[in-house]
């Protein structure tokens, strides 16, 4: 039976509380382990779904995987197959990143469209752009076929600076012939992290942390032991999160240069932190009040790839925002579904307009009510969580797979911090 979430709102958080590494990072890396028949360590994986599923797809693939401990793995592989299973592919969305490792290591790979959050149109046309400028063929039917005799290097503009379809031609690249340039690559920091990992294995990649990258392509990758940077997602989930529940939360090993943006967005809604090294404090306490425009106009928070605001904290705002004295406009401009969540914040309450697919506009504060709820995936799951935290009563939320498949053990770790939460059958 599904499991669901018990919760009673109305109680501040406090306490201290470090946050998982990166899963969008985790998820490239644990593909690109097929890069090489070494063994590879990594660490700081978070313990969820998704990485359950990447893995799982990694021994059909012929890994070997060993659980060193609840946050680390090594692997080692020889590749006896290229088709991706078809029901764990489409479970989620990164299963698509298995096809620029493959098609490194073996010359072809098949595998069904990927799953993932239902979130709007998410086009996949970055991916095979990338790959087909490397020398691949692609053949699309009701699955995905490529295949290349040799890949070979090349200038490669892309169309949209899409984070995985940036990471399938990285992985793709480091080892094709010659010299690759990728411009307008995405540049957030679990590329970043892809980068460093295939680096540290031998790959040589500069201009990390910029839209473009020069990719040098070597005959072999070896083994590596590395560790995954912190998810910044899941660090502006816990400010929030303290905010809204009037708490007062030390986030440890919270990476602050990630939350830079993250900053400047919060303190539009009286929001702000202090940190120290690389921990972060919420304190208790705070304004809570919208911050206007110069001459008084009402402010806009939207999304962009980065250094831009992360669009998977926009859920997160959205729900932060109901709490905050004063009116906003949030502007969601990458996926056309991400905000058709906030139907059920109306229902417990809140004031919000949703003028579009993209925009909404929100007035606060106002005080929620518990209700039943069903996370649609796993941003807007959590911010339902917040949202039922810092409600008046009792609220359940189901469908919590989704939320599961982002953030580990989060009962548990917010139980810690004093929330009344429970997992019921």
């Amino acid at each position: 039976m599904a499991k669901k979430y018990l919760i009673e709102g109305g109680y501040p958080l406090k306490g201290k509380i470090k946050p998982n590494g990166n899963k969008n990072a985790a998820l490239p890396i644990i593909a690109a382990t097929l890069l090489t028949d070494e063994e590879v360590i990594l660490r700081n994986i978070p313990d969820i779904e998704d990485v359950a599923v990447m893995l799982t797809i990694l021994k059909e693939i012929g890994s070997t995987v060993e659980r060193l401990d609840t946050n680390s793995y090594k692997i080692k592989t020889n590749i006896s197959k290229t088709t991706i299973n078809q029901e764990l592919g489409k479970k989620i969305r990164t299963s698509i990143l298995f096809a620029g490792p493959l098609l490194a290591r073996s010359g072809k790979v098949e595998l069904p469209p990927p799953g993932g959050d239902v979130i709007g149109r998410r086009r996949l046309d970055t991916h095979f752009l990338a790959l087909s400028e490397l020398g691949s063929r692609i053949e699309i039917g009701a699955n995905f076929k490529l295949s290349a005799n040799r890949l070979v290097g090349k200038e490669i503009f892309l169309d949209e600076a899409s984070v995985t379809g940036t990471e399938n031609a990285i992985m793709a690249s480091v080892l094709a012939e010659g010299e690759t340039v990728i411009i307008n690559a995405a540049s957030e920091p679990h590329v970043q992290d892809l980068c460093r990992c295939l680096n540290s294995m031998g790959a040589k990649i500069e201009g990390i942390g910029s839209n473009i990258l020069k990719i040098t392509g070597v005959k072999k990758l070896h083994g590596t032991e590395f560790k995954i940077g912190t998810d910044y997602m899941e660090v502006g989930s816990l400010i929030g999160l303290a905010a809204v529940t009037r708490g007062e939360i030390e986030i440890t090993d919270a990476d602050p240069q990630n939350m830079r943006m993250a900053r400047l967005v919060f303190g539009k809604l009286g929001i702000t932190w202090e940190t120290d090294g690389r921990s972060i404090f919420v304190p208790s306490h705070q304004e809570l009040r919208v911050q206007s425009d110069i001459g008084g106009m009402i402010p806009k928070i939207d999304d962009s790839p980065w250094p831009g605001f992360p669009p998977d904290l926009i859920s997160i705002i959205v729900v932060t925002a109901t709490q905050i004295d004063g009116t906003v406009l949030v502007f969601e401009k990458m996926f056309e579904s991400r905000l058709f969540f906030v139907d059920k914040l109306v229902s417990m309450g809140a004031r919000i307009i949703l003028c579009d697919p993209h925009r909404a506009v929100i007035t606060g504060p106002t005080r929620l009510k518990g209700l039943e709820l069903t996370s649609p995936d796993i941003r807007a799951g959590m911010a339902l969580v917040i949202a039922a935290l810092c409600a008046e009563g009792t609220s359940i939320i189901q469908n919590v797979i989704q939320i599961e498949r982002g953030y580990e053990k989060l009962p548990e770790r917010l139980s810690n911090l004093g929330a009344k939460i429970k997992v019921i059958e």
